[in-house]
């Protein structure tokens, strides 16, 4: 398991949980990527939450394995959410224009709480 995130199954919601401020190494990154992708390749979830609640620091890798999820998620009729953005992320969003194509929810809890409740 990496130490970069926690994986849980919550309902239909498949989360991950940034537990690093710097999302920024790329062999970690490498490795993120290689464990974050058969989720939706493998094991067909459909419902993937990243939350980056302590994260401070995204590379231009991050940001990429981030679209590669969301592309992969489209492809299947998924969803991708991003929740826990703070202000430094999101101004990188809004830069890059990400905020426009990616859905971002404030917390996590906001993510769940709303879309299980319907």
């Amino acid at each position: 398991m990496n130490s970069a995130y926690i994986l849980q199954q919550i309902g239909q919601y498949t989360v991950v949980e940034f537990r690093i401020a710097s999302l920024m190494d790329p062999s970690q990154l490498q490795q993120i990527g290689d464990e974050l992708y058969p989720l939706v390749d493998q094991q067909d979830k459909r419902l993937i939450v990243l939350d980056f609640e302590p994260v401070q620091y995204l590379s231009s890798q991050a940001i990429g394995i981030v679209l590669t999820l969301h592309k992969k998620l489209n492809a299947i009729g998924g969803k991708l959410i991003l929740c826990g953005v703070g202000a430094r992320l999101m101004e990188l969003l809004r830069i890059t224009r990400l905020d426009r194509l990616l859905t971002i929810k404030p917390t996590q809890k906001e993510v769940i709480n709303i879309n299980t409740v319907k």
